[in-house]
Parts: C-alpha cells; structure tokens; sequence
C-alpha cells in the first residue's frame, strides 16, 4: 500500500489541509464509539458542558483505544506522511452535541502540552488549564507536527466542521486580526465518517455553530518526531508500532 497517500501529503504540504479516502470502516467506527461512552467521565481530564464534551489526554485516559485507532490503513497514512518515527504527543476527544451553540473562531494551534513547567529558551506564553500545561514552543517543533483528525459522524458546515484559510500555514505566525478577507478565500472541510482530516498546527481555521441537529465527534491526534529542549517532556507522548 506504499504511497496510497501521496496525494494527501502533497495536499497537506502545500495547502495546510487534506481530507482522506476512508480510513474506519462502520464497524471500527462503532467499536471506537463504544470503547469512548464505556468510559466513566469523573476526572479533570474530562470536560462536559451543554455545548461540548471533551476527553483531553484520551490516549491517558483509554489507553487501549490506541490499539484500536492503529490499524493498517492508519499507520500506513501516518508512515507516509512523517515517518515510522512519529510518535503521538496529544490526543483529544470531542463530541458536539446536536444542539451545541458552540463556535471556535479562527486561529492557529499554537500550544502543546507538556508533563512540568520549566523556564526554557523560546518556549512563551506558559498555560496551566484543567491540570495540564501548555506553552508556544519553537516555530520549528510547530512545522514538524501533524494533525490528524479522525471523524465519527459525517460533517459539514452545518454541525461543525472545519473551515480553513489554505496556504495560511506558510505565513508561520498569522494573526487572525491581521487576516486580509481580500485576498484569503476559506474553504468548508466537509469530512465523511470514518475519514481523516489532516492539518497543519500553523493552519488558520475555525468552526461554527451546530445548525442542523446532528452530532459530531472527532478525534484530534498530533504526531512528531522532535524532542522538546531538556528538561520538557510531551505529556502524552505515546509511540507508534508500525508494521
């Protein structure tokens, strides 16, 4: 199945973005579902409001949902576009209830989260949110991360999915007041379930209200193969067995 994915690499390289063939079948996507609701949500971990539901850590949390993320379609796609030597650095679980009012204006992914909090050159603007730590690390650990985004429910425009300013990654730091609307064009990544979205960190994107009394569920991974300057360690940095 080598370079099944080229495309997709291609696309992820020079636009930001790329959206995948099917990576889940039904019934992984209903195991995958099922191992998640099993889980009691009854730590700092877990986030639950009327407009969302998140598991931050996931892979912490259920650790053996890696396993069942992992199969050979997955790994093949992660293989292609990083390398065998990508390993998960975080993981997100997010379900959009059918009548979520909830709405992410654009920005960049610009923060990871890391074990402790250490003065470091170049790391800024430290974070600490429901128990973990955050902090903007070198432009260079920022282009080296992939963003995978594996979907439970299919998803368009009207239940949130993820509007994108293609290239925008190639500007590096983009602040979205400095966004000139002449010249960007936004693109709606439309996502089937079972299918993977892919992103750059540095990618502006937003998403918006649920208008159409449909759920959506995604799971947000990122990969890399860079350490962080010593002492700072991933929190969640999980490795890949690759076939």
């Amino acid at each position: 199945m080598k370079m099944v994915f080229e495309k997709n690499k291609i696309e992820l390289e020079s636009h930001g973005y790329s959206i995948t063939s099917e990576i889940y079948n039904e019934t992984e996507v209903a195991e995958i579902i099922k191992t998640i609701e099993l889980t009691e949500a009854n730590n700092k971990s877990f986030l639950k409001t009327k407009d969302l539901f998140a598991i931050r850590q996931l892979m912490n949390q259920i650790p053996n949902l890696l396993e069942q993320i992992c199969n050979d379609k997955f790994l093949n796609l992660l293989s292609e576009l990083g390398g065998k030597d990508y390993f998960l650095t975080k993981a997100i679980y997010f379900d959009k209830p059918e009548e979520s009012n909830w709405f992410v204006a654009y920005h960049q992914d610009l923060s990871i989260s890391v074990k402790e909090k250490s003065q470091v050159d170049n790391y800024v603007n430290w974070t600490f949110k429901k128990g973990q730590y955050g902090v903007q690390p070198p432009i260079s650990i920022l282009k080296n991360i992939i963003t995978l985004r594996i979907h439970l429910d299919d998803t368009n425009e009207e239940n949130g999915a993820l509007k994108v300013l293609p290239n925008s990654h190639t500007k590096e730091i983009y602040r979205p007041s400095t966004i000139n609307w002449d010249e960007e064009k936004e693109v709606i990544c439309n996502t089937n379930k079972g299918q993977v979205m892919l992103m750059k960190p540095l990618t502006l994107h937003a998403s918006s209200r649920t208008t159409n009394n449909k759920q959506r569920r995604v799971i947000h991974l990122e990969f890399s193969n860079k350490e962080l300057a010593n002492p700072l360690e991933w929190i969640e940095r999980k490795e890949i067995l690759f076939n």
